[in-house]
């Protein structure tokens, strides 16, 4: 019961500040009510419909003073009917199953509650990297190459360090190698799934894989893990190597990234390197670079790089991957965000 003068009691408010952001709109959400609820989920991202889905689970036990404490806070006043305590996991579930349909919901559901669940191939974004791997991992490289090149490439990433190391390179090959599926090969592909998901999609042919997609899967991988399956590619084909190399992060792409990561890198960067690199580099980027500096160092860096004259191009892009080599293995530590290079997204 709220306070006879309608204030919120203590206990209330105390409970109302240890929600999250995602709990209090997973509050919203039990309210809206089945039809609309679900347009809002069918156009999340996977990741943020389980989050959003965990928390309606959580939240289904609270009173109502706290939740209209949350109402006051949407600056609107909802009286409809929620599901919020008993029947809470059917509403749920429901909502689930008219945003994404009944194999996607089975999918996110068998996460965040105990179901049971069949998904086809195009349920694998949907799920979580060590399931993914658990169920492609006794099948024929190939068809493990066709799985990872339809993932996120976040996600290829994470699958594919799951796997057995003497397989990694192998599927890596395979993914750079591959242009064009027909439906043969979906085929066989969809076969393999529905004898796991007993399920079945539509068949057409799909472009899929190819060096970029195999470059985008490795910069997500760590660089000892990269080091090796290049090694390893290098091997019997060292063409489709230095394809793949040329085609992942590179020193161009720092421009994506945000000024706290640049300037964390800069400061572990020595100058004369970083004068070779910027030599070779496009304005948009030097500009970036010189604005995560101070003016006057900025200033040195541009004084250096006028004295210095012009340069071997071997020499630039030499230093240029000295300081990409630094930055992912400062990506790798944590201690800094590469954007397009892997590692997690910050709100």
């Amino acid at each position: 019961m709220a306070a006879a003068d309608g204030l919120p009691q203590e206990t209330e408010r105390s409970t109302f500040e240890k929600l999250s952001g995602t709990q209090k709109a997973a509050i919203l959400m039990m309210l809206l009510g089945e039809d609309e609820a679900s347009e809002i989920i069918r156009n999340l991202a996977p990741k943020e419909v389980q989050h959003l889905g965990t928390a309606m689970y959580s939240v289904q036990g609270l009173d109502q003073n706290t939740v209209n404490i949350v109402l006051d806070e949407f600056l609107a006043i909802i009286k409809a009917q929620t599901g919020l305590g008993m029947g809470a996991g059917n509403y749920i579930r429901n909502v689930m199953n008219k945003a994404l349909g009944e194999d996607k919901a089975q999918s996110v559901l068998s996460r965040i509650a105990p179901s049971t669940s069949s998904r086809p191939i195009d349920i694998l974004d949907w799920m979580d990297a060590r399931s993914i791997a658990e169920l492609i991992i006794d099948e024929h490289p190939q068809i493990v190459a066709l799985v990872i090149s339809y993932l996120d490439f976040g996600l290829g990433s994470d699958v594919l360090g799951l796997l057995p190391e003497s397989m990694q390179a192998e599927i890596i090959r395979r993914i750079a190698t591959l242009q064009t599926v027909g439906p043969d090969a979906l085929a066989e592909l969809e076969y393999v799934m529905q004898t796991k998901f007993k399920a079945n999609t539509s068949l057409r042919a799909a472009k899929v894989g190819g060096v970029d997609a195999a470059a985008k899967i490795m910069n997500f991988a760590k660089q000892d893990m990269e080091a090796r399956i290049m090694k390893d590619i290098a091997k019997n084909d060292k063409s489709l190597m230095l394809s793949i190399q040329e085609s992942m992060f590179v020193f161009d792409n720092l421009i994506m990234s945000d000024d706290r990561s640049l300037q964390t890198l800069l400061r572990t960067i020595d100058a004369e390197l970083l004068v070779l690199a910027l030599k070779g580099a496009d304005e948009k980027l030097r500009d970036k670079l010189f604005n995560c500096m101070s003016k006057r160092a900025a200033a040195n860096i541009l004084d250096e790089m006028e004295a210095l004259g012009p340069v071997r191009l071997t020499e630039v892009q030499t230093a240029q991957k000295e300081i990409i080599n630094t930055a992912r293995r400062m990506s790798d530590e944590g201690a800094i965000v590469l954007a397009g290079r892997g590692g997690d997204d910050f709100v």
